[in-house]
């Protein structure tokens, strides 16, 4: 079953957002466009309390970027973003959610960032993502959303570890910083992954 996995596709990572990515809006057309095209599509959403331990405005004397060592991880401060039923948590208003058949949230333990939608940072919960997929009988799984260095790599790795065959649909996400993307993506070819344009699957 050929399955499109969106991830967090929300208004604190557009332009105008919280943590915006740059030109993080140009992906809506794309993911709209190619929707049809899957049998099966999920999505997954950040979701912190307010309380979260990523956010730089809960560590007194730090700023927003800083890096710290949080249970023996490096974790990156970032701006208060996707906190739980704000504006800015919710999928963008140009998204068309009408085929999304299941949303998996993450990032709610407020001791550990959750980057991938499949595993926090730890490896210690998963979000049922993966059973879900099998119990559907997918086997491809073709990802896009934001932010490709970080939600869509990490969700891309954590996939291939689950056995699933990863697509990247490439003009479909983008990146906080390109340069550590284009270092992704030569780590990702490597594993397998298929990069491939939205025109180049219509």
């Amino acid at each position: 079953m050929k399955t499109l996995v969106i991830v967090d596709v929300q208004n604190d990572f557009i332009p105008g957002g919280s943590l915006e990515v740059p030109k993080g809006d140009r992906i809506l057309p794309v993911i709209n466009r190619i929707m049809p095209e899957f049998d099966l599509v999920v999505a997954t959403q950040d979701w912190h309390p307010q309380e979260h331990m990523s956010f730089a405005s809960n560590h007194e004397g730090k700023k927003e970027f800083d890096k710290i060592q949080m249970d023996g991880m490096d974790q990156v401060l970032w701006p208060d973003h996707c906190v739980q039923n704000s504006a800015g948590a919710a999928f963008h208003g140009e998204l068309n959610m009408q085929p999304v058949e299941a949303i998996f949230r993450k990032g709610m333990d407020p001791g550990i960032d959750s980057y991938s939608g499949f595993y926090d940072n730890g490896h210690r919960k998963n979000t049922g993502l993966a059973g879900y997929l099998r119990e559907k009988g997918a086997e491809s799984l073709w990802f896009c959303g934001l932010a490709a260095d970080i939600c869509v790599y990490f969700s891309m790795k954590d996939a291939l570890e689950e056995g699933f065959e990863v697509h990247l649909v490439k003009d479909a996400t983008r990146p906080l910083e390109q340069e550590t993307f284009e270092k992704q993506l030569e780590e990702l070819r490597g594993k397998g992954v298929q990069i491939l344009e939205a025109e180049d699957m219509l």
